[in-house]
């Protein structure tokens, strides 16, 4: 499963496309990311209804951005992953090096049995982010995608799957239901 979640999120990578990932989640999977607590989507339904929507798309502004996975470790018997990535913009500054949020971010999903994930909960540090994204936009390099992202995410009207603190459907903690069972083992 996690090969081919690996193969799966290269290729939407490569092809800036992030919707076939919805094939590896159950219909009503969950989605979190932190620091930020207030972003949470019902996945594939919110992420691809957003995502089918150029106007509104979950993925605008990750056009070109890549996550290289660095170390990934599992727990078989649970069922969950923990992936820790790099956030990496196809972006280069004036010396020719890329732009890259400095830090750890990582991904830790449940393996709900079927080739699928469950459950999903991200994590980055949010303070490095938008210091990056402040020299991006100082150097005149941060995509105009981003730059709608940004002032979307500004406005009063939330981005898809983003809901006011304490007004989410789940919550980021919200602990999977149980272990896999021992019968579904997670392929390798």
């Amino acid at each position: 499963m996690v090969q081919r979640w690996l193969d799966a999120n290269r290729r939407c990578e490569e092809l800036g496309d992030w919707r076939p990932l919805s094939e590896l989640y159950t219909e009503d999977a969950t989605y979190g990311v932190e620091p930020r607590a207030d972003v949470r989507s019902s996945w594939p339904s919110d992420a691809t209804r957003s995502a089918t929507s150029p106007s509104v798309s979950k993925w605008e502004g990750w056009d070109g951005w890549v996550y290289p996975y660095e170390e990934i470790l599992v727990d078989e018997r649970r069922g969950h992953v923990i992936g820790f990535w790099r956030q990496v913009a196809d972006s280069t500054r004036a010396d020719g090096s890329r732009y890259e949020v400095p830090g750890i971010g990582g991904s830790w999903f449940r393996y709900a049995g079927g080739w699928q994930w469950s459950w999903q909960r991200d994590f980055f540090d949010f303070g490095n982010a938008a210091a990056l994204f402040m020299e991006m936009i100082s150097a005149g390099t941060l995509s105009e995608g981003m730059t709608r992202r940004m002032e979307r995410s500004t406005s009063k009207d939330p981005l898809p799957g983003h809901y006011r603190l304490g007004e989410a459907p789940f919550g980021l903690w919200e602990p999977p239901a149980s272990p896999v069972p021992p019968q579904t083992p997670m392929p390798g």
